[in-house]
């Protein structure tokens, strides 16, 4: 399992295409930097639905919390996940966790808004 550093792309006034990463890997995760403003865009054209796994590494008043899990759909599946407020979802480098449980015609980008 490899960590893959993910590019956040800049939302602006005038509109962006945001350019999103295909070629994803079950067996890899995903670190996106994260300022408390960044969401993802997960699309699915592929036959079998995506859970798209974001870490919590921290804890709550000393309680941990469960990792946020989202399902994206089969074939017409598009979703736009967060912000990540950084206390909770932030590793030691300020970066979020992101895993996929399939890949299949599935692709992600990365912004701040």
């Amino acid at each position: 399992m490899a960590d893959v550093a993910v590019t956040v792309q800049e939302i602006t006034r005038t509109g962006i295409d945001l350019t999103d990463t295909g070629s994803l890997s079950v067996s890899d995760t995903y670190l996106v930097p994260n300022d408390g403003k960044t969401i993802l865009h997960i699309k699915k054209s592929g036959a079998t639905d995506c859970t798209v796994t974001i870490a919590t590494p921290n804890t709550v008043d000393g309680l941990a919390v469960g990792d946020l899990t989202v399902t994206v759909p089969a074939t017409t599946g598009d979703k736009h996940i967060g912000p990540f407020p950084r206390e909770i979802y932030n590793n030691a480098d300020g970066k979020i966790a992101v895993t996929f449980s399939n890949i299949t015609g599935l692709t992600m980008a990365a912004a701040r808004i």
